[in-house]
């Protein structure tokens, strides 16, 4: 009897081990050529991909195709799925390590099995995969990457095909690596700096709200009670709380719905996108800084690519894709025309005041010296300390502003409802 139960232990310990095993398994379509030279399809279960194509080969299989099979997810896996997503910190690591592996004369198709098989991020490793089964396939790398323009933008694309027809793409790789890590650390700064002012404008809304909707209204029906003159102001706190516990709620849609319109507006229509842009450059010191940051990367863009060999019509092209900002990729394009009908760059963009002038007398210098690369790399560096400066000295101006009108605000408040349950208490 013990002998039996020890058996079925063993046993269900080994059915758990090989239904966990499974669960970790991926199924895989192929195609192959056996050898009669057929055509054979068929599906294969594999830990991964790598593991998959060994598994045919030993079948003296020569395989044609072979893709992942799309299931369906279920419960918290397939969450965790949905919600990933794929940051800039993410390109700017794999950049690295690619231009790492191709400097050490690693194959691409390795390159892409290596890192893919090592990557955290579920959704970056599926489109390495992919990646790697197009280089199987015989696609170039850039072909196999412009498939996912959600990842890799247009620049990136154009950088790598450069890449590939010059036959550097270490260094290629190297150059986008370095460009998105200066990115990354504008962008995360300049979005580092708007933190902390949202979060006390959020708090100081948040505190008004509760204060004009919980505590003013009971503090309200003492001061009536008390059959007391109200002085002006505080008539003027009590109708302001009367109206937002009254219709607050109907304020909150209205709110919502004239936000979803202005976000459809701004978003999908060239009208809105060109008005938005416009009316954030207008900003007081605020359109300064982003005016700068514009700037900054329409220089890093242009000299990253220049000096990668790429084309300027090309180079123009692909900043003005990805410059982030309306305004700047419709004189982008005017200048595109321009350079195509025989200006130069710096001519094509005269005129504008959204350039300074300082930007184009540089680029007048480096055309006439050949060196319009090395010229545009300092605008380059010159904006984006620019940047940074701005940035520093907004945060610096924004946190004591902010805590003084959040403290304005709640005390003018209480003074308006304290000061005449002050007069009652004197009158007793």
């Amino acid at each position: 009897m013990l002998i039996c139960i020890v058996l079925a232990q063993k046993h269900c310990r080994r059915c758990y081990r090989v239904e966990v095993f499974k669960r970790y398994m991926s199924i895989f379509n192929y195609v192959a050529i056996n050898k009669r030279g057929e055509h054979e399809k068929g599906i294969i279960d594999a830990v991964n991909i790598d593991v998959a194509i060994s598994s045919l080969q030993r079948r003296s299989l020569t395989i044609s195709s072979i893709t992942p099979q799309k299931e369906k997810g279920s419960g918290f896996f397939t969450e965790i799925t949905f919600f990933s997503r794929i940051s800039n910190k993410d390109i700017v690591i794999l950049s690295r390590q690619i231009a790492t592996m191709f400097e050490a004369q690693v194959s691409a198709l390795r390159v892409f099995k290596l890192i893919a098989a090592e990557i955290e991020n579920p959704k970056l490793r599926a489109i390495l995969e992919e990646v790697g089964t197009d280089l199987q396939g015989g696609k170039t790398i850039s072909a196999a990457l412009e498939k996912h323009p959600t990842v890799f933008s247009d620049f990136y694309v154009s950088m790598v095909k450069a890449g590939e027809e010059s036959g550097k793409l270490d260094q290629t790789f190297s150059y986008l690596a370095d460009y998105l890590d200066r990115t990354y650390e504008v962008t995360s700064k300049a979005k580092g700096a708007l933190i902390y002012p949202a979060f006390v404008i959020m708090t100081f809304v948040t505190v008004m709200i509760l204060m004009l909707t919980v505590v003013i209204p009971r503090i309200t029906q003492i001061i009536i009670e008390s059959g007391q003159e109200i002085p002006i102001y505080t008539k003027i706190v009590i109708g302001l709380s009367d109206f937002f516990v009254k219709y607050g709620i109907f304020l909150g849609v209205a709110i919502v719905i004239i936000g979803f319109v202005l976000y459809r507006y701004v978003s999908k229509s060239e009208e809105g996108k060109v008005a938005f842009s416009q009316f954030r450059l207008d900003i007081p010191y605020v359109g300064d800084l982003y005016r700068k940051f514009y700037l900054s990367r329409i220089s890093d863009n242009m000299h990253t690519m220049v000096l990668s060999g790429i084309p300027m019509i090309q180079a123009l092209e692909v900043t003005a894709d990805v410059v982030g900002d309306k305004v700047y990729e419709d004189i982008l394009n005017e200048v595109i025309d321009a350079v195509r009908g025989g200006s130069t760059i710096s001519k094509a963009f005269e005129g504008y005041e959204e350039i300074p002038g300082i930007l184009v007398q540089m680029m007048r210098v480096g055309e006439e010296t050949g060196e319009l690369g090395k010229i545009l790399k300092t605008m380059a560096k010159f904006y984006r300390r620019e940047v940074e400066n701005a940035v520093d000295t907004l945060v610096d101006l924004i946190e004591p502003v902010m805590i003084v009108m959040l403290g304005a605000g709640v005390g003018v408040l209480l003074a308006a409802v304290l000061l005449p349950i002050y007069n009652i208490s004197s009158a007793f």
